[in-house]
């Protein structure tokens, strides 16, 4: 995986991006990251652009998640979303993760802190409770960093790199 650029960033979000980065290359099975905050933009993502355009067995362009972070981001944001009125309906406290199993693959969220959300997409074969442990290491040694400045300065960096303007 190619790492996003750090150049400028605060050691906070620098260390967020390690974070990030070692989750995914250090955890069988996981696809893609995307770190989602509260309003459901996305903050931090483990999209090296390699699925851009990613190509079912067929040879068909793909989208979805593992076409760009960005369609990661809205699915997270939409299933924590989902999930966050379902506590509220049900009156069972605070959503901390939510798993999706699908035939080809597999979707988790967890809280990470004030409504951003750690979102994996993970392979079929991947060991649902290995993802799991390694998220929960991600969120509590991110969550007391993601400050309003923080997720301001990464937001700024993605629409950054995006756009190809400088800093």
């Amino acid at each position: 995986m190619t790492a996003p650029s750090t150049f400028g960033l605060s050691s906070e979000a620098r260390n967020l991006h390690w974070l990030l980065t070692n989750l995914v290359e250090e955890v069988p099975g996981i696809l893609s990251v995307a770190v989602v905050s509260s309003d459901g933009l996305l903050l931090l993502s483990s999209d090296d652009h390699r699925n851009a355009q990613a190509r079912d067995e067929r040879g068909a362009t793909r989208t979805g998640p593992r076409g760009s972070a960005a369609d990661l981001a809205t699915v997270v944001s939409g299933i924590g979303s989902l999930t966050v009125g379902a506590s509220k309906l049900m009156d069972f406290g605070p959503v901390k993760h939510t798993m999706v199993a699908m035939d080809e693959g597999s979707l988790f969220v967890m809280s990470i802190s004030d409504g951003s959300l750690l979102g994996v997409h993970g392979a079929a074969d991947c060991d649902m409770s290995v993802v799991a442990y390694h998220m929960a290491l991600f969120v509590g040694r991110a969550g007391h960093v993601l400050t309003p400045e923080l997720r301001s300065e990464l937001r700024q960096n993605l629409e950054t790199e995006s756009t190809g303007s400088p800093r």
